[in-house]
């Protein structure tokens, strides 16, 4: 593995500081000679790092400067490129590279199968979240899922997640709230106006997701055009908070702009909106007789931990962690999986065979009538094009873990314990290597033609090892629901065919400026 190369401020250092830092040192007192060795020498050994993190000249990366790093390539580089300034960085450095950056540290940064499978699976058991995950969303997930490592969250969350449950979604939420998104871009049909359908999908899956999860009714299909308080300051957390994962200084960048008040003010507004939805529950549960554990939703688990044996039932403030951290997971990831499949879908350029076959299983399967969980699992294709999208934009693109105690990677790569290491999910969907030449065209027919479903090492999307993620069959089966309702009786234009491909910067992958488009009823 070739070693990073030597960059322009070490070489100038090398060839004018130094001579003068030793000129000056022959020319001063014994104390000042001490310490202008220590300082020559400090320069000198953290010449490519940041002061305090170990050297690793043994992995290639971009240069850094004398004690920061890789400071100012983070600093410069704009938010809304970052995984792409990451894949030109794995172009040119190979399947692994390094930075470090000051308050961050060491990161190594992968996107390799077989070293993603011994991090998230076979030594899964090393690497964890750390602290920096909680200080940078913490605002907004609190102890949940998304910062923290342990695994209670998920054995009582699994309960939803079966294909009894599964069965019961589609029928009586799924396709209930898909005929509301219907009712509502029925307006729209053949009048030539444009409807954001990103919007759309968020309100169609905060909606199905808050009455599954937590009984409660958001109504945003009501009115899509129209704010949700709780919605408007969750989305603007999600936002503001990403700003500190490519920030070193993001303390000091928030009390600069005043941003560090407008996160504490709409977190206040999302905490006190999980609240109510904790003591409404608790009120209702204190009117009622015991539920059927086959009818509990997930609020009432989590309410319920401790009620046995004399346990310790959840504090609050770890009830709305919960919460909150299930509105991520069970509203964005696949709201936005939906927007990048119709944009994928209708661009200039896309392949006309795709929707043309779209339209032609969903015709095959629902014959006319409405989806079930059974017609979901026989519309293949369906399947293939939301997973195809979510390839190409993966609901979270990247990932980091801390490694617990020295490892070695395949391949030989040392990980040091405290370093980073980071993956890369969106520069893997795209990468040759694993997709074949054509890894950045959007063409749903891979899947179809595939003897054998990727290995979820090699696509990443709902995540591998023993922390997959638990809602994939539930996301798919409520987009696929979606979908085929949609496509059962519209056709759809972009008002931007040429619409690029770009993405909010957000603890996941939105499409920046939504998804305008017109709607026209189907005439075949």
């Amino acid at each position: 593995m070739s070693t990073a190369p030597t960059s322009t401020a070490t070489m100038g250092f090398t060839s004018t500081l130094l001579p003068k830092l030793l000129t000056l040192i022959s020319q001063n007192s014994n104390r000042r000679k001490l310490l202008l060795a220590i300082i020559l020498y400090t320069v000198y050994k953290y010449r490519r790092s940041v002061l305090f993190v170990r050297p690793r000249p043994d992995l290639p990366g971009p240069p850094g400067l004398p004690l920061i790093g890789n400071f100012w390539e983070m600093a410069t580089t704009p938010t809304a490129v970052f995984h792409q300034s990451q894949e030109r960085n794995f172009a040119k450095y190979g399947r692994v590279y390094t930075m470090a950056i000051p308050g961050v540290g060491r990161t190594i940064t992968v996107k390799d199968p077989e070293i993603m499978d011994h991090i998230l699976k076979t030594h899964f058991w090393n690497y964890e979240k750390g602290t920096r995950s909680k200080q940078t969303i913490g605002p907004l997930a609190g102890n949940g899922i998304f910062t923290a490592d342990g695994e209670w969250q998920r054995q009582y969350a699994s309960k939803i997640f079966t294909v009894k449950a599964f069965r019961q979604y589609t029928n009586d939420v799924f396709v209930q709230e898909a005929q509301r998104a219907i009712d509502y871009i029925e307006t729209f049909a053949d009048t030539g106006k444009v409807v954001d359908l990103q919007r759309l999908f968020y309100c169609f899956t905060l909606d199905s997701f808050g009455e599954i999860a937590f009984g409660e009714v958001f109504n945003c299909l009501g009115d899509p055009t129209k704010d949700v308080k709780f919605a408007a300051a969750f989305d603007r957390l999600n936002h503001n908070l990403s700003g500190r994962f490519f920030s070193p200084t993001y303390k000091l960048v928030e009390w600069w702009t005043g941003t560090d008040k407008l996160i504490t003010e709409d977190r206040t507004i999302i905490r006190d909106f999980a609240q109510k939805i904790i003591d409404r529950r608790r009120r209702e549960r204190q009117e009622q007789v015991k539920v059927d554990e086959g009818k509990k939703d997930l609020l009432q688990l989590f309410m319920d931990i401790g009620s046995e044996e004399g346990g310790t039932p959840l504090s609050d403030d770890m009830l709305v962690d919960s919460v909150l951290n299930f509105i991520i997971a069970g509203r964005d990831t696949t709201a936005q999986a939906l927007a990048w499949t119709f944009y994928l879908m209708h661009r200039r350029g896309a392949d006309p065979a795709i929707v043309q076959r779209m339209q032609e299983e969903t015709d095959s399967v629902l014959q006319g009538g409405l989806p079930t969980y059974e017609t979901t699992k026989q519309q293949k294709f369906a399947e293939a094009c939301f997973n195809e999208s979510i390839r190409l934009f993966p609901a979270v693109p990247r990932s980091t873990r801390i490694c617990t105690q020295d490892d070695e990677l395949p391949g030989g790569i040392k990980v040091h314990k405290g370093e980073r290491v980071n993956w890369n999910t969106y520069a893997m969907g795209r990468d040759e290597k694993i997709w074949g030449p054509d890894a950045k065209v959007y063409n749903p027919f891979r899947w179809m033609e595939m003897k054998e479903k990727p290995t979820s090492s090699k696509f990443l999307s709902f995540h591998h090892g023993p922390r997959t993620c638990l809602g994939q069959g539930f996301a798919v089966t409520e987009a696929v629901t979606l979908m085929s309702m949609f496509f059962q009786k519209y056709t759809f234009e972009l008002e931007n065919p040429d619409q690029k491909a770009n993405y909010i910067p957000s603890l996941t992958l939105p499409l920046a400026g939504g998804l305008r488009a017109r709607v026209n009823r189907r005439t075949d």
